[in-house]
């Protein structure tokens, strides 16, 4: 595949336009594009950096219009749909001569394994695996028995103070740095309503997770947290699972969900919830 049938643009729309269908026909394996172009496209351009956004698509054989896809908001990695090998080397050629300089590869796991060593034979930079990720699709919702006390309920504009410490605290738990200043994540989540506190029964908030908006039918579970001194009492499976049915009753065909393969404790509760695992993606550094 030649590295020149790919399209360049910084323009969401007309990316979109170009490339929506494709992405919209794997929902589940394209939930990180349809989420992140989604948030772009209400929350502004520069809702995850300074810089705008780069976008590509790789043009089909003339029976398919799309074959691929990828997505930058820098500083963040590069994300990418599905690719062969040679496709991955084409694309890594095509960024590389056009003086791209790219912090990372996001994908599944073995597309983000060609382009990192197509990337280095290209450039000469280092490729360092620092992540490996599951993506799991809720099955039958098997909600924990017996529940912890409490009850779940939405986040709202007297939580955001409380929603931007747990966003620091995950991403300091996890090692790495926020996508989003906290106080912008939480002012954006409270107002849309989409992250659940599980509340004890004498009101104190000890677990969230939120929800991305719904596309394409797929809505994928996010922001998972609770406080090291609450851990092991029940909470996150309670809040998973009730964020879960608010993503069905939302009218969601799919709810999605990623977990960190290196944590055991999170890949099981989430399996026990009912979810199952779909493939797998990888993250490698570049330097």
């Amino acid at each position: 595949m030649p590295s020149d049938d790919w399209y360049l643009t910084t323009d969401l729309d007309d990316f979109l336009a170009r490339a929506g269908e494709f992405l919209r026909s794997r929902p589940a394996r394209h939930t990180v594009p349809l989420t992140v172009t989604e948030n772009l496209r209400t929350g502004g351009l520069r809702l995850y950096g300074d810089r705008a956004p780069e976008f590509g698509v790789l043009r089909g054989d003339g029976v398919t219009a799309v074959r691929a896809a990828f997505f930058r908001t820098p500083p963040h990695p590069l994300t990418l749909t599905a690719l062969t090998e040679r496709e991955a080397d084409a694309l890594a050629g095509r960024l590389a001569g056009a003086g791209r300089e790219l912090p990372g590869v996001n994908a599944d796991r073995d597309t983000a394994a060609a382009f990192a060593a197509a990337w280095q034979r290209r450039t000469g930079a280092g490729a360092v695996l620092d992540r490996r990720m599951r993506l799991y699709r809720l099955g039958e919702l098997t909600v924990p028995r017996p529940a912890p006390p409490g009850r779940a309920r939405p986040a709202g504009e007297g939580d955001r103070e409380l929603l931007a410490r747990w966003y620091g605290e995950f991403h300091t738990a996890i090692g790495e740095s926020a996508v989003r200043p906290a106080a912008d994540w939480a002012r954006e989540r409270a107002r849309r309503g989409d992250i659940l506190l599980w509340q004890t029964p004498d009101g104190a908030p000890a677990a969230m997770a939120g929800l991305s908006p719904k596309v394409a039918g797929q809505i994928r579970v996010n922001a998972v947290y609770t406080p090291a001194h609450l851990r092991g009492r029940g909470y996150a499976g309670a809040v998973t699972a009730a964020v879960s049915r608010a993503a069905l009753d939302a009218g969601a065909a799919e709810v999605l969900l990623f977990t960190d393969l290196a944590n055991p404790t999170s890949n099981g509760l989430y399996q026990r919830l009912g979810y199952r695992p779909v493939t797998d993606f990888a993250r490698y550094a570049f330097g």
